[in-house]
């Protein structure tokens, strides 16, 4: 079974062998989870600023049509790094066992931009600054929906 561990430098981990991490100090299922959470937010903000882009693979449609597996990717140093893990983690979705793809259940929408769009709310709850005009004619310098912090591109 799973348990949440803190690390001594106060990193949280999730294993599957406690007894390894001697070291570590055993959390509570509630307290690790949100500890775990937090972590991986901050781990992408620094990855996705407000303005970057987020981009996205359908690894897989089911039959009815009413799920899919979609990958999440951003550029770094020259490259791309898949960040689906951090991104499960934080809008508390479940990856599959083979390709890792996030299972985002729905149809009818641009599913890869509702992921993005709900990552995007949840990095930046409080909105993001902007420059100019926001939305909707905005002039106050703020956009309130952080939803739009993050941009999103299919690959």
């Amino acid at each position: 079974m799973s348990k949440y561990m803190q690390l001594t430098d106060g990193t949280v981990i999730l294993t599957d062998n406690p007894e390894i991490w001697t070291e570590a100090k055993p959390m509570s299922a509630k307290a690790g989870k949100e500890a775990y959470r937090e972590q991986a937010r901050e781990k992408l903000r620094k990855l996705l600023p407000v303005g970057g882009t987020a981009f996205t693979i359908l690894r897989h449609v089911s039959g009815s049509g009413m799920s899919r597996r979609i990958s999440v990717l951003v550029p770094l140093d020259g490259g791309i790094l898949d960040v689906s893990g951090y991104v499960a983690t934080v809008l508390d979705y479940r990856r599959h066992d083979r390709d890792g793809g996030i299972i985002v259940g729905g149809c009818g929408m641009d599913m890869g931009f509702h992921l993005v769009y709900c990552l995007s709310r949840s990095l930046y709850p409080d909105g993001f600054k902007v420059d100019g005009v926001g939305r909707n004619g905005d002039t106050s310098g703020r956009d309130t929906d952080g939803g739009y912090a993050l941009k999103h591109r299919w690959v």
